[in-house]
């Protein structure tokens, strides 16, 4: 596996009549790593993991793997907020040949700090797998305290966190308290640049989905210490990062990449919709401004 940092897609789940589009994804694949991107993740939010059955979900990645063949690293999403569920979709992953895991903050059971501890270290526990723990309060509500993140990060195979608290006090925080070596991850892409910059390792990307070239661009300044360059590429992708929230994620994302041609259809499963015509303006707009569309 090679190093976890830059930029890293959370790939969206091509779908076609209701069925996910196989062809589609491997495309999809093709053209992420040929621009360069440093890695993928199936089956995060981005993916749709919420409304995928399990062998969907176990498909997605498996296709994944085999389409990447080794070329950057793969890292699946196998979160839940059923720890024995998280541990099916774990070993899974594993037996699928992914090269790590990303594992989210369980969503609306509201466990305290110590009862993330122990849904964390029993996944660990039972899957012998590169994890890499995921925090998005925003979606989950409770949020993963930083001293938290510390004492999981003590455990054998925890390799980093994608951090989407928005909030760069909090992510200076963990990673102050954490080791080294510990990757921290930017969870949103406007504090992926900034994240770098105070130590952290690189960003789980939306934006990437449309503008992979760039945004592995925008990191690799950033690591580098290129300030200049990374912040040029921030603000080229600024307004093309909001407009993939334009409308709940990952519609915006999978309209964009329908308009580029990428995938052949935007469709998203219920409960979400594809996009209403304001965001579709406002996503277009920003589309051209960043040359995507004449």
């Amino acid at each position: 596996m090679g190093r976890i940092q830059g930029a890293i897609t959370a790939m969206i789940t091509p779908m076609l009549n209701g069925e996910i589009d196989e062809q589609g994804m491997i495309d999809f694949i093709e053209f992420q790593i040929e621009n360069g991107i440093h890695g993928l993740v199936p089956c995060g939010t981005t993916g749709e993991s919420a409304t995928l059955g399990f062998a969907e979900h176990k498909r997605v990645i498996e296709l994944t793997v085999k389409a990447v063949n080794g070329r950057v690293p793969v890292i699946a999403g196998t979160g839940a907020n059923n720890t024995l569920e998280a541990i099916e979709l774990t070993a899974s992953a594993k037996e699928s040949g992914a090269d790590a895991v990303l594992s989210v903050v369980p969503y609306y059971n509201k466990p305290s700090q110590e009862g993330l501890y122990q849904h964390f270290k029993t996944i660990l526990d039972a899957v012998d797998i590169p994890t890499i723990l995921y925090n998005v309060p925003g979606r989950t509500v409770t949020n993963m305290l930083p001293e938290t993140v510390a004492r999981l990060a003590q455990l054998p195979n925890v390799i980093g966190i994608k951090e989407a608290c928005g909030c760069l006090n909090q992510i200076s925080q963990v990673i102050q308290r954490c080791p080294k070596d510990f990757a921290v991850l930017s969870g949103d892409d406007f504090t992926a640049m900034p994240t770098a910059l105070i130590g952290g390792k690189g960003v789980i990307s939306v934006v990437s989905n449309l503008q992979p070239k760039k945004t592995a661009a925008m990191m690799e300044a950033a690591l580098g210490g290129d300030l200049q360059t990374a912040n040029a590429l921030h603000y080229e992708l600024f307004s093309l990062m909001g407009a993939m929230f334009c409308y709940p994620s990952p519609a915006p994302a999978k309209r964009g990449l329908h308009l580029m041609g990428q995938i052949q259809s935007p469709e998203v499963r219920l409960p979400m919709t594809e996009i209403d015509q304001p965001a579709e303006e406002q996503l277009t707009k920003c589309m051209r401004e960043c040359q995507l569309l004449s």
